[in-house]
């Protein structure tokens, strides 16, 4: 099953290429803890390390100095160096790398990652269900909190055919008072049901992102395991226009002389590729949930 960390990874090829294009990794010698300002790189992975950004794990440090002796790296500011650009000081264990000036930062892309899972809706969403039993006097009932919309009733009907029926009139409720229904969620459903009978209803919610490295894409975001790829092609497309931001920061003569190489609008183009990607596999993936989960009429005015 992919994992958050295989996202990362792949996303992080897709931008980088697979060895033409390789930031300068080095591994700490010594461990670190949250609160140290100085860390300590192996002499056998790096000969130098220049002021500015490195990322250790996922958090990103600023360096002031460093010993070529001693291997030392002494950050800016004290503990203002730790947990740059919004990134959370850590401890970090021996033989974690180092990598300077990262191009895509790991915390980057894991919010590339997520921004593009929350976009998926309602384009395409994940399903959950739940059972209510019928009361002959009840017509509207409480849903859960994660419901954004009802998608499919059925209702197990009397005799041994075991057939379940399927509705054809209901109303979902997104601002149900809570007085009455405390997620604010409710269904009204209006179809003759056999009082004491089972109702199933499966509903839509928003695929939920993804936390921790281990989790993996199928039980967090509720997506069929066919669709990890829609993340990678949108946080590439989310990522790459970075470049273009830089590129207006060079000074003139690093930019007449980089643009022979490198043309101008060239990480934009690139973007408008991965964004195609992108809206293909949704649009692709969007008739397959049609079709899978076929969804039936229902009253909604």
């Amino acid at each position: 099953m992919t994992t958050f960390a295989d996202l990362m990874v792949r996303v992080r090829q897709q931008l980088m290429g697979y060895a033409k294009d390789q930031s300068a990794i080095a591994e700490l010698a010594v461990s670190m803890a949250g609160g140290d300002v100085t860390f300590t790189v192996s002499p056998d992975t790096v000969t130098s390390i220049s002021s500015g950004l490195v990322e250790i794990d996922e958090e990103l440090l600023l360096v002031k100095s460093f010993d070529r002796t001693s291997g030392q790296v002494t950050l800016l500011g004290g503990l203002n160096g730790r947990g740059a650009e919004g990134t959370t000081p850590a401890a970090h264990a021996v033989q974690a790398l180092v990598t300077a000036d990262p191009r895509f930062p790991k915390m980057r892309i894991k919010e590339a990652i997520n921004d593009t899972i929350r976009a998926l809706s309602p384009g395409l969403v994940a399903f959950g269900s739940t059972d209510i039993v019928n009361s002959s006097v009840v017509y509207e009932y409480g849903m859960p909190a994660e419901a954004t919309d009802a998608w499919v009733v059925s209702d197990q009907t009397v005799g041994p055919t075991q057939v379940w029926m399927q509705g054809t009139r209901w109303k979902f409720i997104t601002k149900a008072p809570t007085s009455a229904f405390p997620t604010g969620k409710s269904i009204q459903l209006f179809d003759a049901i056999t009082p004491g009978r089972t109702m199933h209803v499966v509903y839509t919610k928003d695929p939920s992102p993804l936390v921790n490295l281990a989790d993996e894409w199928v039980a967090t975001t509720g997506l069929p395991e066919r669709c990890a790829d829609l993340p990678i092609w949108g946080a590439c497309a989310r990522l790459l226009p970075s470049y273009e931001a830089a590129r207006l920061q060079q000074s003139s003569i690093e930019s007449t002389e980089r643009a022979p190489l490198v043309p101008p609008r060239a990480a934009a183009q690139a973007a408008q590729y991965f964004q195609m990607m992108f809206d293909k596999r949704l649009a692709e993936e969007r008739a397959a949930m049609f079709e899978q989960v076929p969804q039936t009429q229902y009253y909604g005015s």
